[in-house]
């Protein structure tokens, strides 16, 4: 399932996808580079969605996750807590595939068991 062009993510960025047309973002995506860490947007704690507004998942210096409901703080390579009541839990990785045209798919269409990709 086609998510966006890679240029539609600005580096060090954060954005939200709503690819089942739920209205609601279920999955969220950080890049880094060419890079791309996604996950099921919903905090390990209590299922709740993470972004304070829209596209909203990062901390002040972008170098974390952050939920809006109590301040968890996420590695976004691992997805890992390391601050906040779900610590060392984890946020559910979703596998993405970056074409070489630059598309960004989800790589298996089951985002809840699915793992984040690198390029």
């Amino acid at each position: 399932m086609r998510l966006c062009h890679l240029n539609d993510l600005p580096d060090g960025a954060s954005r939200g996808f709503d690819p089942r047309r739920s209205g609601q973002d279920t999955l969220l995506v950080v890049r880094q580079g060419r890079r791309l860490f996604a996950y099921a947007d919903a905090c390990p704690h209590h299922g709740t969605p993470m972004a304070w507004r829209k596209d909203a998942y990062l901390n002040a210096a972008g170098d974390r996750i952050v939920c809006a409901a109590h301040g968890a703080q996420f590695e976004i390579h691992t997805g890992r807590c390391t601050l906040g009541p779900c610590l060392d839990e984890a946020l559910v990785p979703v596998r993405l595939s970056i074409h070489e045209n630059g598309e960004v798919h989800i790589a298996d269409d089951n985002i809840q068991q699915d793992k984040e990709t690198a390029s």
